[in-house]
């Protein structure tokens, strides 16, 4: 199948499908976290699929590819960070936490293959 968009990109499906799973799940964290936890999780997961995009716009130059790819990856890793602090608080048991620091590994890991093969998604 020919990558024609962002939404062709299994990176972006499962960045997008575990944002979706958050916002879901962050629906159930107390009250009192809705300006903290629950705004931040939802804001980097969601962030992870929207620079995912951005950076598929951005091909034809490799700095502006491979930098937008690297925003991914960070906001990849500051999702897994919210992750542990809803597993410290007990807002979701180690089952759920571990499907999805498992899910940001394997998204990492794809976006760090993208930036090591930059020449290959360049038009």
């Amino acid at each position: 199948m020919k990558i024609r968009k962002h939404k062709d990109l299994e990176v972006y499906k499962l960045a997008f499908e575990t944002a979706m799973e958050i916002s879901e799940l962050s629906k159930s964290f107390p009250k009192e976290e809705r300006y903290s936890l629950t705004d931040q999780i939802r804001s980097s997961s969601r962030s992870v699929a929207a620079n995912i995009a951005e950076a598929f716009r951005k091909r034809r130059y490799p700095r502006a590819f491979i930098s937008k790819l690297s925003d991914s990856e960070g906001e990849a890793a500051e999702t897994q960070v919210w992750i542990d602090f809803a597993l410290k608080c007990k807002y979701i048991d180690n089952e759920i936490y571990e499907k999805l620091f498992d899910k940001y590994d394997h998204i990492i890991s794809m976006l760090v293959n993208m930036i090591k093969q930059h020449e290959k998604w360049s038009i």
